[in-house]
């Protein structure tokens, strides 16, 4: 077998190994579920009548503007999922224990991102789904569906990195735990749930500026036709920069350990 198929073989074995872990353990999945779907009722039927009139329209016109910061809500959340797991293995001596047998060095950071890549799919379809049933209709053609699930792939999949590369260097699962909670913030400091041009000079250019934003933009235009100008460019090359500095920190991290 040549190294290439051996690390292909090893890989698959681990996200395996992922999968039963997500099928055990059932709960964390439910929590990335359903701590969006509450924000998503609580925004939409509590404020979203008031929030949906500074719109120009009602609450449909604010679930419509909601739902995309929503999803990258979902995203950001199951950062933390993803942290705890990877803290989980570092610190109970599994990486000791793969060091001693014949296999891929990688293939468990690797089963990591695409056990992950599984959950947060499984986690947006679940919101998306709710979204849908109390009245959200997106007017996306096929194309740009495939741009949507291409644009939730990529901010996944930087995403996720991020998370392992925290989970790397956290001292304990409590750690690993508490990091990755500042993700979840930048919706609601983006243009997540409000426009940006409603805050505060500081605060918008921030809110401009930050990575998410034109995430949550990319979204927002593809799935509503209301246009993504320059977003997708931009929120790509975020996308693009996370994933190669957060892919070289986790496996620096994970080599050192390894050789140790």
């Amino acid at each position: 077998m040549t190294t290439m198929a051996h690390a292909v073989a090893d890989s698959r074995t681990m996200l395996h190994r992922q999968l039963l872990h997500l099928r055990r353990y059932p709960s964390l999945t439910v929590m990335l579920i359903g701590l969006p779907v509450i924000f998503l009722l609580l925004f939409v039927y509590v404020f979203g009548g008031t929030l949906g009139a500074g719109l120009g329209g009602g609450r449909a016109e604010y679930l419509d503007y909601l739902t995309p910061g929503i999803l990258l809500f979902t995203m950001a959340g199951a950062a933390a999922g993803t942290a705890i797991s990877v803290a989980m293995d570092m610190t109970e001596g599994i990486v000791d224990r793969f060091r001693s047998m014949a296999i891929s060095r990688g293939s468990l950071l690797t089963g990591h991102v695409l056990g992950s890549l599984v959950q947060n799919f499984l986690a947006l379809g679940a919101v998306l789904g709710v979204a849908l049933l109390i009245g959200f209709r997106p007017t996306a053609t096929p194309i740009e569906w495939l741009a949507v699930v291409g644009m939730a792939t990529a901010t996944s999949f930087a995403l996720i990195w991020f998370a392992v590369a925290l989970g790397m260097v956290a001292d304990s699962v409590e750690t690993a735990s508490n990091t990755p909670m500042f993700l979840s913030l930048l919706p609601f400091l983006g243009s997540g749930f409000v426009p940006t041009e409603t805050m505060p000079a500081g605060l918008r250019t921030f809110a401009e500026y930050q990575p998410f934003t034109p995430i949550i933009e990319t979204f927002r235009g593809l799935l509503l036709g209301s246009g993504i100008g320059n977003s997708a460019w931009i929120a790509l090359g975020w996308c693009a920069g996370i994933s190669v500095l957060s892919y070289v920190w986790a496996k620096r991290r994970y080599n050192k350990r390894a050789a140790s």
